[in-house]
Formats: structure tokens, C-alpha cells, sequence
């Protein structure tokens, strides 16, 4: 059975308390009370009564076991807004918008030892950042040694060939003066 309480007009932003309720929501009721209750911030306070409201609602209205409620849904849509004016220079003036929230909290009964993940199984992948036009690194490939096996007195021994790309001297940086030619 889904037992709901509801709060409208609260005065505090939406993206606030949105924050806090991410936190709190498939989890167990009674343990989210008294985190929430230490939780800094208005929007943690104003779940925290709304939630302690659901439980009462559950435990008085439908007999309900309070320590197997789950919080099963957390909906916090935005209020009107509240339009100020706020004096500035040269006799102009800036709108202030003071937002209100309705709060929804939804308690159900489930079983407090299986914690049920709140998103689905089919989560869409981050999108990469990396945009297409952008030049691809190229891995380096490794340079596989060339060995071979010499066999004396019946013992292997192996000695080890060197790459050519080693064996290739790089040209000297030391210039020699250019010789002078004699004109006769």
C-alpha cells in the first residue's frame, strides 16, 4: 500500500531540494529520517518533515509497520514564483525571483534488507566528449626482437640479432667547412 504526504508552497528552491532527494530516494524510510534530520541545508529540513509526515500518515491512517516503509517515490515539482524588484544605479532596477516547491514524498511497504537500485537496467551511456572531427591517436606497434638459436655441445644458447632499425646510424650534426678550390 503507497501512503503519500505532501507539502505546497514551501519556500525554498526546487533544484535544492532535488539535490537532497536524489539521496534519499528506494531507500528505507525510518534510517533517511535521522540522516536528514543532521543533513545540512533548508532543502534537507523540508524533506525531513515531509517525510516524518508520510510515516505518520502510514503508521496512524493504515496501520502500517513503520520499520518495513520504503521511500518509494520523491517528486519535487516547482511553485509559483514570487516576482521582487531589487533598487539598482541610476534609478534601474533588477527582478529577483523568490521560487517555491511542492514536495511529494510516496512510502511504501518493503523489505528493509533488499536495497532496491532506483535506476533501470537499461541506463543510457555517457556520451563521450571526444568530437568526431578530431584527430585519432595511433598506438605505436612494438618492435619484436629477432632471435636465433646456435647450438654448441649440445647446449642452446641464444643470441640475439640486433633490429635494423638500431643498427641505423643517425647523420652527424658536425659540419666540415667546405673546401676551398684553388684557381690558378
Amino acid at each position: 500500500m503507497e501512503v503519500r504526504a505532501i507539502a505546497k508552497f514551501v519556500k525554498v528552491k526546487p533544484l535544492m531540494v532535488r539535490q537532497v532527494a536524489r539521496e534519499i530516494r528506494g531507500k528505507m524510510a525510518v534510517p533517511m529520517v535521522h540522516e536528514l534530520r543532521f543533513k545540512a541545508g533548508k532543502g534537507a529540513f523540508v524533506l525531513h518533515k515531509v517525510l516524518v509526515s508520510a510515516i505518520s500518515n502510514a503508521e496512524a491512517n493504515h496501520n502500517l509497520d513503520v520499520d518495513t516503509l520504503r521511500i518509494s517515490e520523491v517528486k519535487v515539482d516547482e511553485g509559483p514564483k514570487m516576482k521582487r524588484m531589487q533598487a539598482r544605479a541610476m534609478g534601474r532596477g533588477n527582478r529577483i525571483l523568490k521560487r517555491t516547491a511542492h514536495i511529494t514524498i510516496v512510502v511504501s511497504e518493503g523489505e528493509p534488507d533488499a536495497d532496491k537500485s532506483t535506476r533501470g537496467k537499461n541506463v543510457k551511456p555517457r556520451p563521450s566528449l571526444r568530437k568526431a572531427g578530431k584527430r585519432k591517436t595511433v598506438a605505436a606497434k612494438p618492435v619484436e626482437e629477432e632471435t636465433s638459436v646456435i647450438v654448441v655441445d649440445e647446449q642452446p644458447q641464444v643470441e640475439e640479432v640486433i633490429d635494423q632499425a638500431e643498427v641505423r646510424q643517425e647523420p652527424s650534426t658536425t659540419t666540415e667547412p667546405p673546401a676551398e678550390e684553388e684557381t690558378k
